[in-house]
């Protein structure tokens, strides 16, 4: 038997095993595909803090100082750092160095092997496609539309949003400089993005579910770059905003987006799994240990992850929910109060992890309070 089972080999499991197994606990890692990282879903762009938090080095495609936001009328406002912003990664070779750097700790991995179901009692007993594998633990990384995270229940998260780019033949001029597309006739209820990669751009967008299939949207955005005779490739996937209800059950914890650790005014989730990690390995230790592995138990777990991070992924989805609101008129007035009121060095200035914590300084100026009351109030629905 196992002392630990975890569901998924992306990074929120990889880094799970890896700790665990440092802990000198036996790991299972069961993964439906057969290749770490692909299907590829995220964008990659993250920050230096991030990389750092993930423990291993991966390829850096390009680091960005500078980024520019394009309104619904065409007018933008660009910001510029002295420090990195953030960096586009290969993913693909991140997760890959992610479960090799797992396996270094004598972490055992099973791919091309899928969690079918499961069952609690002394143990868990895992079902995947291989056959039964039991363990005193089950670690749900299983993904967005994780199953072990709806076995605990009524356990969707507030909403799903879809996400869809593509890396085209292009490259772009400056390449220090990252676009964020805002509106709703570009990408409803999030943004879109344009990135550099040297040879290649990366373009892609997120939309609110309610707004329909969002390949519509990067499609009409391909041709009116003129990009749609040069795509390499197209990925999607989707991203579970405003988290779950549990975290935790007899014998099982969730972990990075099968627990709903995403932001929700960017739809990244690596920064917050991997503030997560150190809760889990904690309370799982404690609870191998002491073989106290019940729900009321695991509870801990939750308890610290909102401590450190849950609450303001909590305040930033309540402005998310506001953002969803704003119309491109509105877009279009902001950009006018940023540009008044001299805001593009309090964006530079901004930590791509922590994006709720410069919207509410900019908020908190009176001259700008001001001028944003009635979009705010427009917000409220």
């Amino acid at each position: 038997m196992h002392d630990v089972i975890v569901v998924g080999a992306g990074p929120a499991g990889s880094l799970a095993a890896k700790t665990l197994a440092q802990a000198q606990y036996d790991v299972l890692v069961l993964e439906d595909h057969d290749t770490p990282g692909i299907p590829q879903h995220c964008t990659g762009l993250i920050t230096d803090e991030t990389i750092r938090m993930s423990g291993v080095k991966p390829d850096i495609i390009n680091t960005f100082h500078s980024v520019e936001f394009v309104f619904p009328s065409g007018q933008t406002v660009r910001v510029d750092s002295e420090k990195a912003l953030a960096n586009i990664v290969d993913r693909v070779d991140m997760e890959q160095k992610m479960v090799d750097a797992a396996k270094m700790e004598g972490v055992e991995y099973s791919f091309s092997n899928a969690y079918q179901s499961h069952t609690v009692g002394d143990s868990v007993v895992v079902q995947s496609q291989s056959g039964a594998h039991k363990a005193k633990i089950l670690v749900g990384a299983d993904g967005a539309m994780s199953k072990i995270a709806m076995s605990l229940g009524e356990n969707r998260p507030k909403e799903y949003i879809r996400g869809i780019q593509a890396d085209v033949r292009h490259t772009m001029e400056d390449q220090d400089t990252f676009r964020i597309y805002l509106g709703n006739s570009v990408a409803p209820g999030f943004f879109a993005w344009e990135i550099p990669c040297g040879s290649m751009t990366r373009i892609g967008l997120c939309a609110s579910w309610s707004a329909g299939v969002p390949s519509e949207y990067l499609s009409s955005m391909l041709i009116r770059m003129g990009y749609q005779d040069r795509i390499v490739k197209v990925y999607s996937g989707k991203i579970p905003l405003g988290g779950r209800q549990f975290l935790c059950g007899d014998r099982v914890i969730l972990t990075g987006d099968a627990a709903g650790f995403v932001k929700p005014l960017s739809g990244g989730g690596l920064y917050p799994l991997f503030k997560a990690n150190p809760h889990l390995v904690s309370v799982i230790s404690a609870g191998l240990d002491s073989g106290a592995l019940s729900s009321r138990d695991l509870a801990e777990y939750e308890r610290l992850c909102k401590d450190d991070f849950i609450r303001d992924l909590n305040k930033a989805y309540k402005l998310r929910k506001r953002y969803k609101n704003i119309s491109d008129s509105d877009f279009n007035k902001i950009h006018d109060i940023v540009v008044k009121n001299d805001l593009a060095q309090l964006i530079s200035d901004m930590d791509i992890d922590h994006p709720a914590g410069t919207i509410k300084k900019m908020i908190s100026k009176p001259r700008v309070f001001i001028s944003a009351l009635p979009i705010i109030m427009r917000s409220i629905r």
